[in-house]
């Protein structure tokens, strides 16, 4: 299909009939990201917001199968922005990966940045959205990737699509929140809401008349695009009386399986089907809440809802309630986990993979919640300490100019390259009882360089320091391979003996599940600098994060491209 005046996309080089529909046949298209602020109105109040375009959730961007984007990004807001298109491989050019001071400074109040976004394997819903600061609760949008012009999807081709972006809301200026967190050192303050399409729903105050509504015709099937946009929360989502069908997963198809709910981390995109099969006359709340392992840390556990509804002359607003989906409890972890030990890769003869089946470089590395002291015990964290977080014992701090210019610059002392590849301290990471003496980390600025075409493994091991929670786990640069999840300590003689070699799922964001582990493998094809990061936005800012730097091949086609005119500045 071509996108016509409303679509988000422009065609370029000409067009083709094929099937009697007309395609584009250009590989490139061009769009304008305006960031400014703009007031919105939610739980009753108005507030100024950062927006792409004056909207919230953010425009849509379309793409086919290998097509590359250019989005000129205006930052015409009061804060520094930049933005990283989630899923995206950038295949040798991580210079519009987004990631602020990783692999670009940001761009400055009153400045631009054309960046390429190059699509080459992915095919499905993936996302894009800021990587500055806490701005990604409002700037975000998602990015569909169609098959090939003359190809199809491997389900049957639904009616219509629909995003259902789900997000947070706070009733201040989320910016303001996490200052605050990070000048007392607490735990930022929790949501006041959840949003479906920008929408809290019929359950909270002052929504009700914009609850996002999806209209239906009986017996149609339809494919939602999820996105978990929410900052701080893995999500369960579920439709009154009606079967889901999971069919994709972060740009990759999976095995198609049915379901009565989801769960969907924070950065994971699901393309689900959904058929219109139940009586016509009554509408149905589509509702997402929070899940959450550890009942000490906070969350909001509010319900944000939309509407489902059938069209049809004789089926006038109900004047009963919609019906309530089933939703796990927020603290359902054998639901949440075994959501996805479901995902499968199709892993056929038209949609093959590829597992590594052996390994050239291991790495295990610890997920951890910590602590550092404060004179006095003066700081809002546990016994008056400042919340942190770590990767095998680092917590990460973010250097004063991007890393990818350093490295391709030959810049010394901007970051160093002694990442462990196992955790520097050994002790029962999923214990009950753990002395207090390991929740203080060290902070530095650590990578951890792969030799190109090498095939990973890495090992993401929770712990039960401070508080044992899940982490979603995102990868930029790459997706990967998901062999291996289990509970407690990852046992390195027993666990791999379990793994599946044969359909693991391929995903971008992985959640480690609470005092628990997962095993990913990759090829390390694509030359660069990647950052690897939790995806709840307080433990990244508290520093669980680390970067990979693959280096160069041999051939042309296997090194780093250089950097764009426009890089901003540092």
């Amino acid at each position: 299909m071509c996108f016509g005046s409303k679509s988000l996309i422009f065609c370029l080089l000409g067009f083709m009939i094929l099937d009697g529909v007309l395609h584009c046949q250009a590989s490139l298209h061009r769009r304008r990201f305006v960031v400014r602020e703009a007031p919105y109105k939610r739980l009753c109040k108005t507030k100024k917001i950062l927006t792409v375009n004056g909207q919230f959730p953010g425009p849509t961007l379309y793409a086919y199968h290998g097509d590359t984007l250019i989005v000129d990004v205006y930052n015409k807001g009061k804060d520094n922005i930049t933005i990283h298109w989630h899923g995206a491989k950038q295949p040798r050019f991580p210079w519009s990966d987004g990631p602020e001071f990783i692999t670009q400074c940001p761009i400055r109040p009153g400045g631009k940045f054309s960046q390429k976004v190059i699509f080459s394997s992915e095919e499905g819903t993936l996302w894009w959205h800021a990587h500055s600061d806490w701005s990604r609760a409002t700037v975000h949008g998602a990015m569909v990737v169609y098959p090939k012009p003359g190809t199809g999807y491997p389900f049957p081709k639904p009616h219509a699509e629909v995003p259902i972006i789900f997000a947070e809301w706070w009733k201040t200026d989320v910016m303001k929140v996490i200052k605050k967190a990070l000048r007392t050192g607490g735990d930022p303050n929790v949501s006041d809401a959840y949003t479906i399409n920008g929408q809290p729903g019929d359950l909270y105050p002052c929504s009700k008349s914009g609850t996002f509504k999806l209209n239906v015709d009986s017996g149609k099937t339809y494919l939602l695009r999820m996105v978990n946009a929410a900052m701080n929360d893995i999500l369960f989502f579920s439709i009154a009386k009606h079967n889901l069908t999971v069919v994709g997963v972060d740009g990759s198809y999976t095995k198609p399986f049915a379901t009565n709910y989801v769960t969907i981390p924070p950065g994971n995109t699901l393309d689900v089907l959904l058929t219109a099969n139940q009586p016509p006359k009554r509408h149905y709340y589509m509702a997402a809440r929070a899940y959450s392992s550890s009942s000490i840390v906070p969350f909001d556990n509010t319900t944000t809802t939309a509407i489902l509804q059938y069209n049809g002359p004789n089926y006038p607003p109900s004047s009963l309630p919609p019906f309530m989906p089933y939703l796990p409890y927020y603290n359902d972890t054998p639901a949440a986990v075994n959501f996805s030990r479901r995902l499968k890769s199709l892993a056929n003869k038209a949609y093959p993979i590829s597992v590594p089946q052996k390994v050239d470089t291991q790495i295990v590395s610890t997920l951890a919640i910590n602590t550092f002291p404060c004179p006095n015990n003066s700081c809002a964290g546990p016994n008056g300490s400042r919340f942190a977080a770590s990767m095998n014992n680092i917590s990460f701090a973010n250097p004063s100019i991007d890393i990818l210019r350093a490295y391709y610059n030959h810049m010394k002392g901007v970051f160093g390259a002694r990442f462990p590849s196992f955790p520097p301290l050994v002790f029962n990471f999923t214990g009950d009882s753990l002395p207090l003496a390991l929740q203080t980390p060290k902070k530095g600025t650590q990578v951890k360089f792969l030799k190109f075409s090498s095939t990973v493994e890495i090992v993401l091991q929770g712990t039960n320091l401070v508080a044992a929670i899940d982490h979603p786990m995102h990868l930029h640069g790459f997706s990967f391979y998901v062999v291996g999840l289990g509970f407690g300590n990852f046992d390195k003689n027993k666990d791999p003996l379990k793994y599946n070699l044969v359909d693991p799922p391929f995903l971008n964001t992985i959640m480690v599940p609470k005092s628990g582990w997962v095993a990913i493998r990759f090829k390390a094809n694509n030359p660069g600098v990647w950052f690897m990061h939790c995806h709840f936005e307080r433990h990244l800012t508290w520093g669980m994060d680390t970067v990979f730097i693959v280096r160069n091949g041999k051939r042309p086609n296997e090194t780093l491209l250089p950097p764009p005119p426009d890089l901003p500045a540092c």
